[in-house]
């Protein structure tokens, strides 16, 4: 069996006529942006749209995160079963001054229970890419340090698009111009690098691989796999931004990784159709 991904010309086309589609009814005043990118693990794509497009990260920008609190433990440098403070008080990138989250814009209502104790940094990465939690993503990279994130993103191969140098929620970092992007091709390379083992040692991308795969948002590119299909995925979203980066294992064929970023201003749930209907096209499409 190979282990390339191939969609044929005519997959492709309804690829394209699928966005087109929703590019035009949506454009609005701002425009719609749709990106994918969608390939082997090795990298090498098998379709492609406007994948080179800027996009506000929202949560996506916690898979890097993932990968470099891995890397820092495996390296010694960070002990993730180490407890930590759970607080909510942080610092901002740009000036070091002092901001707080609101639990009401939170999905992980366990990690907001726990402020005042202490957690292990692995259960607070993994409720930050399981749950999507905020709160957690925080504390995690006060630890981390955005310095290793992008560290990540350039072992990955990720280009100058994609930039992560702030926290969720800071404010005074976005407003002085430090803001969260990424691109659909800069997620793909580093969800094929873990996929590949190539951003770390081989049980360390299996470790990193399992918490993303035990992801609880589904609503994206897996609602559009059939029932039961392995993919470990990460979902991002704010008012007008959806976004999801995935590794799928089929059991008939080779793996392979999706990530599509949306811009538009619709609801979530009309975004969420696009990109699980650009997940089923391309499920369906795959050649032997």
């Amino acid at each position: 069996m190979s282990s390339d991904l191939h969609l044929a010309p005519a997959v492709r086309r309804d690829l394209d006529d699928l966005v087109d589609r929703f590019v035009k009814q949506h454009a609005g005043d701002e425009g719609a942006t749709v990106s994918v990118w969608c390939g082997d693990i090795s990298g090498t794509p098998a379709y492609t749209r406007d994948e080179l497009a800027p996009h506000y990260a929202a949560s996506t920008m916690k898979l890097p995160l993932l990968v470099a609190a891995y890397r820092r433990h495996e390296r010694g440098e960070l002990d993730l079963d180490a407890e930590v403070p759970v607080h909510n008080e942080f610092s901002s990138a740009e000036d070091g001054s002092s901001f707080a989250l609101e639990q009401s814009d939170d999905q992980d209502d366990e990690t907001w229970q726990l402020v005042g104790s202490r957690a292990s940094l692995r259960r607070l990465v993994r409720h930050a890419i399981v749950k999507s939690g905020n709160l957690a993503t925080n504390l995690v990279l006060e630890r981390v340090g955005p310095g290793e994130v992008a560290n990540v993103l350039v072992d990955a191969g990720c280009s100058g698009a994609t930039t992560l140098p702030r926290g969720i929620e800071d404010a005074v970092a976005r407003e002085a111009g430090l803001d969260n992007w990424v691109t659909a091709h800069d997620l793909a390379l580093v969800m094929t690098g873990v996929a590949e083992r190539r951003l770390a040692r081989e049980q360390t991308c299996v470790d990193i691989e399992q918490v993303v795969a035990a992801q609880e948002h589904r609503d994206k590119i897996p609602a559009g796999l059939p029932a039961g299909t392995y993919v470990a995925n990460k979902t991002g979203w704010v008012e007008g931004v959806a976004h999801d980066v995935a590794l799928v294992r089929p059991g008939d064929g080779p793996p392979y990784v999706l990530a599509v970023c949306t811009t538009a201003d619709v609801p979530e749930e009309t975004a969420n159709a696009l990109i699980a209907g650009i997940s089923r096209r391309i499920w369906e499409g795959r050649e032997a």
